[in-house]
């Protein structure tokens, strides 16, 4: 059993990191290494064991591996279609068209590298391999926290709701998504107000510049148009972006109570990186999400993880860096 000890280790770092602040990217990661070592103890006891049962684990793996790339090309194939037909060709929606395309392409190069066996080819082929697995791992790292992340509970009192804009139709109508931003920030608001507590909701988000008026005072009326008090509304009506939502929102809050405590609402795809920033902008609270068409769902994902991509841009270049080193040096192996 003592080959599952880094497995266990690292899920015990992870347990005491969470209970110590949820909203950190390295939970993600911790998580992701545990199953990594307990998948590889797993198979190491496997192969020792002698046995044909290693073997056809082995295979087994390979096989479920190969079945779900195929399954997830064509899954983000059909959904980037489908996003362009309803969303338009933005260079946002071209996300999930762009991945399948990305993993045909990597899926293609490799084949080519073992079947030419040219030095160099080997080279970028191993390049784009090792790039690929260390995206797509903290990828899954990132999908699977975001989404136990989403089912932890906020179980503390707080003092605000925070519901985050997402802009407006028409420059004045609340469209869906943001209707069920606040669906969920009434919903929070009644929970802790059950609770004892007499929690202010603040809307948040300004004027674009395609907009007849901010985006918070319409989130306000359609509160207050559908039966929410008016006088439990504070209105945030200057940012233009997530980063800054919580910023002037942090400080309405400081001012009304500087010992708050506050929950913020966003959209379920949103609601792990925005705590990421809340984390950073050292906000005393948590982030919980409402739900997004399922259709919206995976390119509004590959968003958020490009987004964090580059919110650790320094760390990513260094190890990305170090992959195209070891590709360096398997040339220089092979030439």
């Amino acid at each position: 059993m003592l080959v599952y000890a880094p497995a266990a280790l690292l899920l015990l770092v992870f347990c005491v990191s969470v209970l110590h602040d949820r909203r950190k990217f390295s939970n993600a990661v911790v998580l992701g290494l545990a199953v990594l070592c307990a998948l590889a103890a797993w198979l190491y006891r496997l192969i020792r064991s002698e046995s044909s049962s290693g073997a056809v684990a082995a295979w087994a793996l390979l096989t479920l591996g190969a079945v779900a790339v195929l399954l997830l090309t064509y899954f983000l194939f059909v959904n980037g279609v489908r996003m362009l037909r309803k969303e338009g060709r933005s260079p946002s929606n071209l996300l999930s068209l762009g991945a399948a395309l990305a993993i045909v392409g990597v899926v293609a190069l490799l084949a080519a590298a073992v079947s030419v066996r040219s030095p160099a080819l080997i080279a970028v082929a191993a390049a784009t391999g090792g790039l690929a697995l260390y995206f797509s791992f903290l990828f899954l790292c990132f999908v699977c926290y975001a989404f136990l992340y989403g089912r932890l509970r906020v179980r503390r009192k707080a003092d605000f709701v925070v519901v985050l804009g997402s802009g407006l139709i028409g420059g004045s109508t609340v469209p869906p998504l943001l209707a069920s931003r606040l669906r969920r920030g009434r919903a929070v608001h009644a929970r802790l107000a059950r609770r004892g507590g007499s929690p202010i909701l603040i809307t948040s988000g300004g004027q674009g510049p395609d907009e007849k008026l901010p985006e918070s005072h319409a989130m306000a009326d359609h509160l207050v148009a559908e039966g929410f008090p008016a006088h439990l509304i504070r209105r945030e009506d200057r940012s233009t972006n997530t980063e800054e939502n919580l910023r002037f929102s942090k400080a309405i809050m400081e001012e009304a109570k500087p010992d708050y405590r506050c929950v913020v609402v966003t959209n379920n795809y949103h609601a792990f990186r925005a705590a990421l920033t809340a984390r950073r902008m050292e906000i005393r609270g948590q982030v919980v999400g409402s739900p997004t068409a399922a259709y919206f769902w995976p390119n509004a994902t590959l968003r958020e993880f490009a987004a964090v991509l580059v919110d650790y841009r320094r760390i990513n270049v260094v190890l990305c860096s170090l992959i195209v080193l070891g590709s360096v040096l398997v040339w220089w192996t092979v030439r």
